[in-house]
């Protein structure tokens, strides 16, 4: 099967109608703005061709800092908040073969709690950072580096310090750049024509992702396949544009709430990412869908009710992998006396889909639709692949909607006030 395919048979049956054909004039026009820039946004187009243009040369050097990190580090830990970290972790929670990771997180928020527990829990083990930050003073991040590189110091001294520390910051200027060349850390840069949310595919989401050893070529093999069929004029053959659509529709038909659905753990920080992406790009002028995720089925026993019998106000995306990873069939005894004798000869992964099925069904008649997304399995390829489909999407969607899919203005308003009250003069 295709890396991913989408299933529309729990829409409305005018919106499946509407999903043939080539596209509108105004997906044309958006298409076009995307490609060719001329929008509001245009300078942080930088992602749309990273696909097929990558940059071999940083790739080959992020793959050798990853090597030389872990030939004298057993634990990187990646300091960033937003985009600086979440398409990383996103990869790395999808992709690691176990439940725990060499790649630890740390400044997406501001618990002092937290970071002295991640000091414990490091242990007597060898140490790498990862600052991630274009201006090298937003606050949670910086506040971690600062306590984190004081912690190095100590432990290590000066001169140890330096090779253990990359900075991925703006290529000139800012508190980082200026760090990096006073202390000859080794670095990279985080592009000017991209944005955080829009950066998994540069060193921002590579150097992570590299020295938990995943295949970084691979995640560009499958962001470039999702690049060739992400940009076709053809409504019914490009995913990124056919969702984009139904997401308009629906917005149009009263919805106000997409709820991001996963039936595997693994993709809870892939739409962790989404949320971000989405709330960032849409939410402007009175206009967007609220994003949501949900576990399922975790969440079925907590919002299951609410979904099926609250406001029609909703309508959910649902992630599901074809192919999992590990699988195994259900046996018993015969003494177990849990009544689950009627699973016995079934496999996990069949209980799943029986579990989405009947779930659709159930809120296909409660009045909720849904849109599917078929992944084949859970892979660098297929991460690739997602990344830049939600991007296409999530700019074709933001355009739709006349609004800038690459700045963020509010964030600023809590900002402001934190630093009023924390007593900063300028």
């Amino acid at each position: 099967m295709k890396s991913l395919q989408i299933q529309t048979s729990y829409l409305p049956a005018e919106l499946q109608q509407l999903l043939h054909g080539p596209l509108s004039s105004d997906m044309l026009r958006c298409h076009d703005l995307i490609h060719q820039g001329g929008g509001e946004g245009s300078d942080y187009l930088g992602w749309v061709d990273k696909p097929i243009s990558p940059d071999f040369m940083e790739i080959e050097l992020i793959q050798s800092t990853a090597e030389a990190l872990r030939s004298h580090s057993e634990v990187l830990i990646v300091i960033g908040i937003g985009g600086s970290y979440l398409g990383a972790r996103a990869a790395i929670e999808m992709l690691n073969p176990s439940l725990s990771s060499n790649v630890f997180f740390a400044g997406h928020h501001l618990s002092g709690t937290y970071l002295k527990q991640l000091i414990q829990e490091i242990g007597d083990r060898d140490v790498s950072l990862n600052v991630i930050s274009k201006s090298g003073t937003t606050t949670e991040p910086a506040l971690a580096f600062r306590f984190l590189r004081q912690y190095m110091l100590q432990r290590y001294g000066k001169e140890e310090t330096k090779r253990r520390i990359v900075i991925t910051t703006d290529l000139e200027k800012g508190a980082l750049r200026e760090m990096a060349r006073r202390e000859g850390y080794a670095s990279f840069t985080v592009p000017s024509d991209i944005g955080g949310r829009y950066s998994v595919l540069t060193p921002v989401g590579l150097l992570p992702m590299a020295f938990a050893g995943i295949d970084i070529n691979q995640v560009f093999q499958g962001a470039n396949k999702s690049y060739y069929e992400c940009s076709t004029l053809d409504l019914s053959e490009n995913p990124a544009y056919s969702y984009a659509f139904s997401r308009q529709w629906m917005m149009q038909q009263g919805k106000q709430i997409e709820l991001l659905v996963q039936y595997d753990p693994k993709l809870f920080y892939l739409t962790e990412w989404w949320k971000q992406l989405f709330g960032e790009s849409e939410g402007k002028q009175g206009k967007g869908l609220f994003p949501a995720n949900l576990s399922f089925t975790t969440d079925l026993h907590s919002m299951g009710q609410y979904i099926q019998q609250g406001p029609r106000h909703l309508f959910e995306t649902v992630l599901f992998v074809e192919d999992p990873e590990n699988d195994f069939e259900i046996t018993g005894t015969g003494e177990e006396g849990d009544g689950l004798q009627y699973l016995e000869g079934k496999t996990m992964s069949f209980v799943n889909r029986m579990a989405m099925e009947g779930t659709l069904q159930a809120h296909a008649d409660g009045g909720v639709p849904s849109i599917i997304l078929h992944i084949a399995k859970l892979n660098a390829f297929s991460f690739g692949y997602l990344v830049y489909f939600f991007m296409k999407a999530c700019a074709m969607s933001a355009y739709l909607l006349d609004v800038n899919p690459f700045d963020q203005p509010g964030v600023e308003a809590y900002k402001q006030n934190m630093f009023r009250l924390l007593g900063k003069l300028n």
